[in-house]
């Protein structure tokens, strides 16, 4: 990826992760011509397709610019992935699938074929993950990609903001099978950490899917639903989160509610952008850089 690429993303809202970069994947390669540290991948988070307010007065072609501007770059990533809150929530069934079905259409524009899909708490909170599975398929699922294990993580269907046990034993029985340094990427929705629980940035049981994480020497999750960027450490753990498509939220705890920040029209898309991770392959440490949605 050039400089240039890089720039084209800021409309994106999300980033472009160089794998290389990520714990423990500055050795993959070898003669197994599947595992590679050269690719990149673009995570989109937090669209709420099918809001309408005075928070983000363009979101009904957000996301159509997202597509176009992923579809512009030079060189196309190897997968995308939507970490979540595909749709804004709401209480009629009918309405819920009707934004799906739209969500999927505008989407199926992408250059790119490979896309991965996860749940928001907006998607799947109301009926367990139902109308997502009709739409997206499992709510939680593992893939390999040139030597990286992927866990997608379902932290959003049960409403009580839980992974739950019988997915825990699943994704303990998965990592028995890995090398205990194995690179490894969770994708999750809601934070695995206690962020800020009075919020709903906590997953009840967060620390137990942690625990089964912590022996695994290379882990690294990306998560959406705080709507701006954030790092945490837990133990040798980095969690980083994605910025949003549709609205900013307020820094963790630093006020009564969690309301959006107004819509500034003298700059309107204040607090959306994409996150650049430039990643040192030699090293396995990596940078991340932040971009506004429209550059001056």
């Amino acid at each position: 990826m050039d400089r240039r690429s890089f720039v084209s993303l800021a409309a994106v809202g999300g980033g472009a992760v160089f794998v290389a970069g990520l714990p423990g994947c500055a050795n993959l390669g070898g003669t197994d011509k599947t595992a590679s540290a050269n690719f990149y991948f673009v995570q989109l988070s937090d669209i709420h397709w099918g809001y309408k307010g005075p928070d983000n007065p363009d979101a009904a072609v957000t996301l159509g610019k997202a597509v176009a501007t992923v579809n512009a770059l030079d060189v196309q990533p190897d997968f995308i992935v939507f970490t979540g809150d595909l749709t804004h929530t709401t209480d009629d069934q009918a309405e819920r699938r009707r934004r799906m079905t739209e969500f999927k259409r505008i989407v199926a524009d992408l250059k790119v074929k490979d896309v991965r899909f996860m749940p928001g708490e907006h998607d799947a909170s109301l009926d367990r993950g139902a109308a997502f599975i009709e739409h997206f398929g499992a709510t939680h699922y593992t893939f390999n990609h040139r030597g990286v294990h992927f866990v997608v993580l379902d932290n959003v269907s049960d409403p009580g903001a839980k992974i739950g046990d019988e997915q825990l034993t699943w994704l303990a029985a998965d990592l028995a099978k890995l090398d205990s340094a194995a690179p490894i990427v969770v994708l999750t929705h809601r934070p695995l950490f206690d962020l800020a629980p009075k919020w709903d940035w906590a997953t009840r049981d967060g620390a137990k899917a942690l625990e089964i994480l912590m022996p695994f020497q290379n882990v690294t999750v990306f998560y959406g639903h705080i709507h701006q960027e954030h790092h945490h450490l837990t133990g040798h753990i980095a969690h980083h989160s994605a910025k949003s498509l549709i609205f900013p939220l307020p820094a963790p705890g630093s006020q009564e509610k969690r309301t959006p920040l107004p819509w500034d029209s003298a700059m309107p898309y204040k607090g959306l952008g994409f996150r650049e991770v430039n990643a040192n392959a030699q090293t396995a440490t990596y940078g991340i850089r932040e971009f506004a949605v429209v550059r001056a």
